[in-house]
């Protein structure tokens, strides 16, 4: 019984003749105050994925020069013996 439902619902959507329209800010102009919004969103959030990307960077860089103040070897440098 559930397939046929299935079936049904499925030809009662494509059988319909609407056809899914665009929001407003997608659909709209692209000079509009909604749309202005949606960019100055969009550009925080890359903001914030460059900030995290530099403190993932900075991180492993603090890392390394805390091995070298250390004086342990750090992998990929001259005096690293598993380095001949």
């Amino acid at each position: 019984m559930k397939p046929i439902i299935r079936i049904l619902l499925l030809v009662s959507i494509l059988a319909s003749g609407h056809r899914a329209l665009a929001c407003a800010s997608c659909f709209g102009k692209s000079d509009s105050a909604m749309a202005q919004g949606m960019n100055a969103g969009i550009y925080v959030l890359l903001g914030f994925v460059l900030l995290f990307w530099i403190a993932f960077g900075s991180f492993f860089v603090f890392i390394v020069r805390r091995a070298r103040l250390s004086g342990e070897t750090v992998p990929g440098d001259q005096d690293d013996p598993q380095h001949n």
